[in-house]
């Protein structure tokens, strides 16, 4: 006997027929089809927070606050940090602050504020820094460029 596509059938009770609902008493889930008494969600669906005409939960409570999707947030690198992990001369970087883990991800802009103190002239590269922190790196002799 050989196999062939067209005569092959699946061995008895391997597979379970689909149930038919709504088609009367006899089938088993006939009338209300197991979606319980009459009403608006036997028949159709209602949205998420509706609340039958009721003025929904999310209309009722007041809105605050305010989203600036444009703003830009920068993680934080003080010259007091820059002071304890690096030597005087070297070249501070965005990678190399990733390495020392002075900053988190590389993908998120770096900003240098100007707290603490800083005695070594270094040459440093980020993308935005504060005006007092530029003057003290620059009077020590270094350099601060944006990128």
């Amino acid at each position: 006997m050989s196999f062939k596509l067209h005569s092959l059938v699946s061995s008895e009770g391997s597979r379970k027929e689909k149930h038919r609902k709504g088609r009367g008493h006899a089938a088993g889930k006939g009338k209300q089809a197991g979606k319980g008494q009459s009403g608006q969600k036997k028949r159709g669906s209602v949205r998420p927070g509706f609340e039958g005409g009721q003025n929904p939960l999310f209309r009722r409570l007041p809105k605050i606050g305010f989203n600036n999707i444009n703003k830009i947030e920068y993680q934080i690198v003080s010259l007091a940090k820059l002071e304890q992990n690096y030597n005087d001369g070297d070249k501070v970087s965005l990678e190399s602050l990733f390495e020392k883990r002075l900053v988190r991800r590389k993908t998120m802009p770096v900003k240098l504020l100007a707290s603490g103190s800083l005695t070594k002239k270094l040459t440093i590269e980020v993308n935005s820094v504060s005006t007092t922190a530029k003057e003290v790196v620059e009077k020590l002799g270094g350099t601060v460029n944006l990128v």
